[in-house]
């Protein structure tokens, strides 16, 4: 593994199958399921900077792990363990090394849809907006400014591309893509994910101006 200063940038763990390398995590199979490593790297506008943040994948692993059981009530998630001493695959060396940055998950087929919801008019919801005064063909009030609160959340999918940039698709496009009921079922939970989430972080004083759910369903 690439560490120095206590920065890890890239993991090698040869005695697994990388099944998956992102910006920032890289994903091994283990058996039926899978491990998911969260470096330290930066990814910046769809790039990856030379530098790394100390501890930045051990943050967003904690993150992850509080909102996967904040949420567990509304609706199922694939976390099996964040415990890597569980983990009877890893050597003692590398365990040392993932401890504190490593989830081990089930295996699902991915749904090739991002499903973004807004609750703020802000980043590239505020660029459309300003152009047709609509976000993913839904159409809002006329005299919103940047960073207003909408009326209520809002349900704006994209494309999940695996390689450059995603872009925003209608609700009638995800249809295409997933079928009715399944498409309605990702707009149902992923706002009602947001609206708890949101309501909660608003208690701490953090705004969640908008969010992407990734969703996933077991192959058998």
């Amino acid at each position: 593994m690439t560490s120095h200063d206590q920065v890890l940038l890239k993991t090698d763990i040869p005695y697994l199958k990388l099944h998956n390398k992102g910006k920032v995590r890289e994903i091994f199979e283990i058996d039926d399921n899978l491990l998911l490593v969260a470096t330290d790297r930066i990814s910046a506008f769809d790039y990856i900077l030379p530098s790394g943040i100390p501890h930045k994948g051990k943050v967003l692993t904690l993150m992850s792990e509080f909102w996967f059981k904040f949420t567990r009530e509304l609706t199922e998630n694939h976390l099996i363990t964040m415990n890597i001493d569980e983990i009877d695959k890893i050597t003692k060396e590398d365990k040392d090394l993932l401890r504190g940055r490593s989830m081990l998950v089930k295996k699902v087929e991915v749904i090739p849809v991002e499903c973004v919801v807004r609750g703020y008019l802000a980043g590239s919801g505020w660029k459309e907006y300003k152009e047709n005064k609509t976000i993913c063909k839904i159409n809002l009030p006329d005299n919103l400014k940047e960073s207003d609160k909408l009326p209520k959340p809002i349900f704006t999918p994209s494309t999940k591309a695996t390689s450059g940039h995603d872009e925003n698709i209608s609700f009638e496009e995800v249809i295409k893509i997933t079928g009715k009921e399944l498409a309605e079922e990702l707009r149902q939970k992923s706002i009602e994910i947001y609206k708890k989430a949101s309501e909660y972080a608003l208690t701490k004083g953090i705004i969640i101006s908008d969010t992407k759910f990734e969703w996933g369903k077991y192959k058998d």
